[in-house]
């Protein structure tokens, strides 16, 4: 295959890390990562990449245009992956301002910049080019009957500042598509898990908590379904997606996990008994720390992603279960506790962020 320039934003955040050392490592490509750095990305987490002569940062926001299109005239890319957006739901729920300012107006900066880019490319390269934009699951709402799937068809009906920023920013790219002719792709994943994800999702909170004597703070009941993709297998449908997928055309990426929140951290700590067993006064097992606390406001009841489409149109699945997925995750993080606490500036300090009172 020729090798591709590809832009990728946000690529010193948890998913976007993941789809730059997937590329490096695995395929001829060179990246380009334009990052702003807020509290969620940390270049640590490309390390193990940042002197391949294939890689290079730019400490770039996405709103600032100009800054933009200088890079894409600098580096001249075939191809871009979007991942740069503000994530948390709970943060969202605290401060929906600066949502909707990276995730709507960011988008929006970064479309026309493409497009002014993209008009001036030679006939092949514009034949060759892609705008990937990443999405989530969460902009579908939530699903309350069993057995019911979120396909490419289903109607937006988002529950939080996160998800309505993030279905705008879905349907810019598609009327920039539609009315400008850019050669966009979108993907909706379902929640991602694995190695040097910020300490405030659920699975890297319950870790570092039962770790250090805290409590393990479970919304609601703890019954909210969730699908988990183990994010190396997200990176690897996210490459294959921006060569590969048909213009135009949307994609669920899921993991085909289905397990309740409760059920997720019950595992994590059954984990945690075997490979660091407590040496916690009182506390025989982890499980002892779960408390409940009062539920998100707003919180989707269930998610549940039908990756068909994606899986026989271009022959993707994901490689890891969540019982393979997870202990890795586990691991990583038992190995790499330095890094988690470097990640901490002082501004998050484990608690569940987004409760309504």
């Amino acid at each position: 295959m020729n090798s591709k320039k590809i832009l990728i934003t946000g690529g010193a955040g948890f998913i976007g890390s993941a789809v730059i050392r997937h590329i490096i490592n695995n395929s001829n490509h060179s990246v380009v990562n334009i990052d702003k750095l807020t509290y969620a990305g940390n270049l640590e987490s490309l390390t193990s990449i940042e002197n391949d002569p294939r890689y290079t940062f730019e400490k770039i926001d996405i709103c600032n245009s100009i800054k933009v299109s200088q890079i894409f005239n600098m580096h001249q890319p075939d191809l871009l992956i979007h991942l740069a957006a503000e994530s948390h739901v709970d943060r969202s729920i605290d401060g929906p301002a600066q949502f909707i300012q990276t995730n709507i107006f960011g988008t929006y900066s970064l479309l026309e910049a493409t497009r002014n880019y993209f008009v001036g490319l030679s006939v092949e390269k514009k034949n060759n080019f892609r705008f990937h934009h990443v999405s989530t699951d969460e902009v579908y709402g939530d699903l309350e009957v069993e057995g019911n799937l979120f396909t490419e068809k289903t109607s937006y009906s988002p529950s939080s500042p996160y998800s309505a920023t993030k279905a705008s920013s879905d349907h810019l790219v598609r009327a920039w598509h539609r009315t400008f002719k850019l050669p966009t792709l979108i993907t909706n994943c379902s929640n991602n898990y694995g190695s040097y994800q910020f300490p405030e999702k659920l699975i890297p909170l319950m870790i570092l908590n039962a770790l250090e004597g805290k409590k393990l703070p479970i919304y609601g009941n703890g019954k909210q379904v969730r699908d988990w993709l183990y994010v190396d297998d997200h990176a690897s449908a996210l490459l294959h997606v921006a060569l590969n997928g048909v213009i135009g055309e949307t994609y669920n990426i899921g993991g085909n996990n289905e397990l309740q929140n409760i059920e997720v951290v019950k595992t994590v700590c059954g984990i945690l008994d075997k490979l660091a067993p407590s040496q916690l006064d009182g506390i025989n097992k982890y499980e002892q720390l779960i408390t409940y606390v009062d539920d998100r406001a707003g919180h989707d009841f269930r998610y549940a992603i039908d990756a068909t489409k994606i899986s026989k149109k271009l022959n993707w699945k994901p490689n890891e279960t969540f019982t393979t997925g997870i202990k890795k995750t586990v691991e990583w993080y038992l190995k790499n506790k330095g890094w988690c606490d470097r990640v901490k500036d002082g501004s998050y300090q484990g608690q569940r962020l987004g409760v309504v009172s």
